[in-house]
């Protein structure tokens, strides 16, 4: 075993085990917010790192988080199953938004507007429908007076804090998966330039739609399970613009082509808003998302890489020259 096998083997037993050893509820709810986003924006990285810009990841989300609940609610579908049912709800959406984008050569800024629109068009569904979803009023998911294992409700932090860690290190595998498959290679030509990877063998339609796929899939399963572990979702904190907009502000600023960037955004995103929260209380309500456009467009010009993107290359500098 080499050194950095063993020092992935200590870092995995230990965040393992930090759950039993450190009980403090506060801090282990903050851990499992950081652990949930950072799945989430590790899926819209998975897609904006070739340059497919959505805005529209919000939509996804609330999707997750929406189906699970209403189907729990409304037919008593247990999260088991009403999961993978959102799943595919949310792969079909993106099937049918980014399909038409694809085959008509839909790019840029106009493939991200389209997706700006999708996520607005979501977040006003759930609104509109608020006699089944409660609208902006927001929508608790119903205490399971049966199995807590069947309804994936559970009151303790620790068993939150082992699930939210297992799917944090899945999407983290995923990316590695994307990273070091033909996919990368095929995305990459790809966003270079379409007709050239067309001219070499590349179907750009199927291969843009299934990482088109994949993230949104992903970032549903986000949505969903953070509405297992709050209990209460609104369309302001799942689904949105504002929710996309953090998305690619925590994936920015993390790092985009680093596979720990985006968990680097959850810390600052989630440790912002709580910082907030504490120090300001509702005076500070909405006041994270002016600091998250001002930040955006601060790194974008002046740290493009990240934070981690760019401490990885500082480091690896004094080897090159």
């Amino acid at each position: 075993m080499n050194a950095r096998n063993l020092l992935l083997g200590i870092v995995a037993a230990a965040l393992i085990a930090l759950p039993f050893v450190y009980r403090q509820p506060y801090h282990l709810h903050v851990m499992v917010l950081i652990l949930i986003w950072s799945f989430a924006y590790t899926s819209w990285s998975v897609m904006g790192r070739f340059g497919l810009v959505s805005l529209g990841h919000g939509g996804f989300m609330g999707v997750g988080a929406y189906v699970t609940a209403l189907l729990w609610n409304h037919l008593g579908v247990s999260p088991w199953i009403g999961i993978p049912l959102a799943l595919l709800a949310a792969g079909a959406l993106a099937l049918v938004v980014a399909y038409p984008c694809f085959r008509f050569r839909i790019i840029g800024h106009y493939f991200a507007l389209v997706t700006l629109a999708l996520s607005g068009i979501v977040l006003q569904v759930i609104t509109a429908t608020r006699d089944q979803t409660g609208g902006s009023l927001g929508y608790t998911p119903e205490r399971t007076k049966g199995s807590l294992l069947v309804a994936l409700q559970f009151d303790d932090k620790e068993t939150w804090y082992l699930i939210a860690l297992a799917v944090w290190a899945a999407g983290l595998v995923i990316w590695y998966w994307v990273d070091r498959s033909m996919m990368r290679y095929a995305m990459e030509a790809i966003s270079e330039d379409e007709d050239a990877a067309a001219a070499a063998g590349i179907n750009v339609t199927a291969e843009k739609l299934k990482i088109t796929l994949l993230s949104a899939v992903m970032t549903a399963l986000a949505g969903a399970l953070y509405c297992q572990y709050q209990m209460f979702i609104s369309p302001d904190t799942v689904s949105g613009i504002s929710v996309s907009l953090q998305m690619v502000f925590a994936a920015v600023v993390g790092g985009i082509y680093v596979a720990l960037g985006p968990t680097v955004g959850a810390i600052i995103t989630i440790m912002l808003a709580e910082g907030l929260r504490i120090g300001f209380g509702t005076q500070a309500v909405g006041w994270d998302n002016l600091i998250y456009g001002v930040l955006l467009v601060l790194f974008i010009i002046f740290l493009p890489k990240g934070i981690l993107g760019s401490l990885l290359e500082r480091m690896r500098a004094p080897g090159k020259s």
